[in-house]
């Protein structure tokens, strides 16, 4: 792995651990040799994107730098004034959490959201900002937009994991496509259950992203599900021609 990897992967870990962690826990989550951990600290830190380095037991984590440059990213591409708008509305309509992901190559990467429940039971993963296509209702809404072939390759890259077989997972995807949204219950996270669609570009079709709904299973039952589904479509048309104006869904 190159240096520039290797900082990469620092900044990835320090991402998910907001109250820092050791230069040794760094070297050992990452197998990363500890005196090579050490200079990409000195390195990251002279950049301004991480804090710490000044004791034996200090804890390393990241500066507001990096999360800075991603909202200012992600206001330039319209994602504050012409996305999260519709996201909050879906939010509010079904008290779940909503979230936004892109297509970006062959993958999916998380890029917004909106939390609709505002008591009890709440649903916020702790995720990685790629999607797992196998498990996810992201995932799958994605794939359903694909031919057998081309998905098949896919699940095979991510490992279905304990979303099944890839025969299952495929069966699965072509239920979604057939409906035209992905419903998974338990399969990503025990104890939750989420519906998505996919994010077609109003002028050609191609899919440039997916819009899912998430919760407790408790409450997302599948008659609540199919209340939701509606919105849903509603949703993820609306996000299609609001991608227009935005560079973020670049698409295929």
């Amino acid at each position: 792995m190159s240096s520039r990897n290797r900082a990469i992967s620092i900044l990835e870990l320090l991402s998910h651990h907001v109250w820092g962690l050791s230069a040794h826990d760094i070297a050992d989550r990452l197998d990363i040799p500890f005196a090579s951990t050490q200079r990409l600290l000195s390195d990251l830190i002279e950049s301004g994107y991480v804090h710490g380095g000044t004791g034996k037991a200090d804890l390393f984590r990241l500066r507001a730098k990096l999360p800075a440059l991603g909202l200012a990213y992600l206001g330039a591409t319209g994602v504050t004034d012409l996305v999260q708008p519709i996201l909050d509305d879906l939010a509010k309509r079904t008290g779940e959490l909503v979230r936004l992901a892109v297509i970006e190559a062959d993958s999916l990467t998380w890029v917004a959201k909106s939390q609709g429940a505002r008591s009890g039971l709440l649903y916020n993963p702790d995720t990685d900002a790629e999607v797992h296509l196998p498990a996810t209702a992201n995932g799958r809404a994605w794939l359903s937009c694909l031919g057998d072939r081309q998905a098949r390759t896919l699940i095979e890259k991510s490992g279905p994991g304990a979303a099944g077989t890839i025969d299952a997972l495929l069966h699965d995807v072509a239920v979604a496509r057939a409906r035209g949204y992905a419903v998974v219950s338990e399969s990503y996270e025990a104890g939750t259950s989420a519906v998505a669609a996919p994010i077609r570009r109003g002028a050609t079709g191609h899919p440039i992203g997916t819009v899912s709904i998430a919760g407790p299973t408790v409450r997302m039952t599948p008659d609540r599900i199919q209340e939701f589904v509606p919105w849903l479509l509603a949703s993820a048309t609306e996000l299609g021609a609001a991608a227009s104006s935005s560079p973020l869904f670049k698409g295929p």
